[in-house]
């Protein structure tokens, strides 16, 4: 489990005192709350856990505090069910604190389909003594395609905490993976000395675990590392892997395998691409993991979680997004967190990153469609797109650049691009860039969030830079208005610059270069709410760029929360 917030601990008193009732999404007063982001009616909300397709019904089980909107010394496992990921049926608590093995707090875990078709869920319990230990838990009936009751496994702890492990260094399985030798194997993430550890663990029946004598993977210096994720990734395909496919970890299997950490100390999500050996139990990657290293999105996106969809043959990603605001302004909404819209995942072409985009269902939400092509944007062009609902939207757009020869010279060798993206705003002039969308701005545009790129030329390549700019995303005071940035592979001399990005009240996910790079970004504007909110495309660079395309589609709420029952159909 994420423990961002372990600092509200002193003062989760405040939690009992608040009650608050459910709310309808974006409505006069409670203009943040989205349309088609995940997030119970009220009350905290953090890491997801144990995503899962089972007999034709999605599950997400989830961090919650019923009890109020701050993070609480005793967490739940709260559940919702989808048919196609989009529109969520809230269910009763899956699993409480109940136990001496998780009697103050249920933290975080996977769901591991098991042969003959059985889910069961892995999770960290904060025992008696305030040890972190891991559980078990299987549904207790097998035929209700909910599963809405779980049962834990009389055995628990199944997983003690290791020796020379600190009691609260110790938490959140992932899915087991199943290899050829019959064994069963996990990781769980830990610490020791401020070196981040994958603590590998292994079963023949998924009941009596043993430590294997030497870590998945461990790096000095990055400190605990919480809600990992391993998994296989086509070396061929942009089709999901399933986790437990004995084939995968052959020594000619075509994948390459993926390992997610979430740096604690930083409160981010980084990712290794590499090789595995499950007859070595050698995990060999092939970049290192540094501040500097690949992460799942450059923005507000922590703890995630992935799983295989059978469905659609694809692996979806999920991630918590906190809030931007005060623990004063969640006492006052009666919540805090939601989920990010999910994402199909792959492995790019090049081998050397993931691909993320939004997941095909969204296109159920769309209306409204907007488009138009080939618009020249010279400098300090704006272009508003109209016909749409500015505050929920799924844009994309594609600038052609020409002249390219006339871009600023930068070495991005040892730079932050974050840091560049804060000095470099959005109003500050260059040649190539700052292009891209104002999104959530105000009439007199005192109100936006810029989400644009910058060219830049090295030793004859180009350098693309992409930034999300809050700096003037509200009017309100003591708001996160972080400016967030990362460098595009992206080639402009031979591809186009592309943009999608999903508006949601107070949410704004961006994908730039086909899914290469992802920013997401948390803002509250005071003025651009509801039929207030605008939507451009600029350029406030030098050089004109081309508009090849824009598409937008306005998005329309989805069904969350809906007391109701779903269809069922056994697959």
């Amino acid at each position: 489990m994420s423990t961002t917030a372990i600092s509200f601990i002193i003062i989760i008193f405040l939690v009992h005192h608040v009650r608050s009732e459910s709310v309808l999404a974006s409505s006069p007063e409670q203009p943040h709350r989205t349309a088609f982001h995940f997030q119970p009616p009220k009350n905290w909300m953090n890491d997801p856990n144990g995503p899962m397709y089972y007999n034709g019904v999605y599950h997400l089980f989830y961090q919650e505090n019923p009890f109020g909107p701050l993070f609480s010394n005793q967490m739940y496992w709260g559940h919702s069910v989808s048919l196609d990921l989009i529109n969520w049926t809230p269910l009763e608590l899956a699993i409480a604190p109940t136990q001496p093995f998780d009697i103050n707090s249920c933290w975080s875990g996977s769901a591991t389909i098991l042969p003959g078709n059985k889910p069961v869920i892995l999770y960290t319990g904060i025992d008696s003594e305030y040890r972190q230990v891991q559980n078990l838990v299987v549904p207790k009936n097998l035929s209700d395609p909910y599963l809405r009751e779980w049962v834990k496994y009389t055995g628990n702890p199944i997983i003690n905490l290791p020796e020379g492990i600190q009691p609260y260094d110790f938490r959140d399985p992932t899915t087991a993976w199943l290899a050829e030798d019959g064994k069963w194997r996990i990781i769980v993430g830990s610490q020791k000395d401020k070196k981040g550890i994958a603590l590998l663990y292994q079963s023949e029946d998924f009941v009596n675990w043993s430590k294997h004598e030497s870590p998945l993977h461990e790096v000095v210096g990055t400190g605990i590392w919480e809600c990992p994720d391993f998994f296989p990734v086509s070396v061929d395909s942009t089709n999901g892997v399933d986790t437990s496919v004995k084939e995968n970890y052959a020594a000619n299997a075509r994948v390459k395998h993926v390992l997610k950490v979430g740096l604690f100390d930083y409160h981010k999500d980084y990712y290794l691409i590499g090789n595995y050996s499950p007859e070595k139990e050698n995990y060999v990657p092939q970049n290192e993991l540094t501040l500097g290293t690949l992460r799942y999105d450059y923005g507000k996106y922590y703890a995630s979680k992935s799983f295989f969809d059978p469905v659609k043959n694809r692996r979806i990603l999920m991630a918590w997004v906190n809030e931007s605001d005060s623990v004063e302004d969640d006492i006052a909404k009666g919540w805090s967190g939601l989920q990010a819209f999910p994402r199909s995942i792959w492995l790019d072409q090049n081998q050397k990153q993931l691909v993320q985009w939004p997941i095909e269902e969204i296109e159920m939400l769309h209306e409204n469609e907007a488009s138009f092509q080939n618009e020249n944007l010279e400098d300090g062009s704006l272009h508003e797109i109209l016909g749409i609902t500015a505050w929920q939207v799924d844009v994309t757009i594609s600038f052609k650049l020409s002249n390219l020869e006339e871009a600023e010279k930068l070495n991005p060798s040892g730079i932050d691009p974050q840091l560049i993206c804060s000095k470099m705003d959005a109003s500050k002039k260059g040649k190539f860039g700052p292009f891209g969308l104002l999104a959530l701005a105000s009439h007199d545009l005192t109100e936006q969030t810029a989400v644009f790129f910058r060219v830049f030329q090295n030793n004859g390549q180009y350098v693309v830079l992409m930034c999300s700019d809050q700096s003037r995303s509200s009017k309100r005071n003591g708001l996160d208005k972080t400016t967030y940035g990362a460098f595009a592979d992206i080639d402009p001399q031979q591809d186009e610059i592309s943009l999608r990005t999903l508006i949601d009240q107070s949410i704004i996910e961006s994908f730039g270069g086909g899914g290469k790079t992802c920013i997401t970004s948390r803002v509250y504007p005071t003025l651009a709410i509801g039929d207030d909110a605008r939507l451009f495309a600029f350029n406030n660079g030098t050089q004109s760029v081309v508009i090849s395309e824009l598409r937008a589609w306005s998005v329309k709420k989805a069904r969350i929360n809906v007391e109701e029952t779903i269809g069922y159909t056994d697959q």
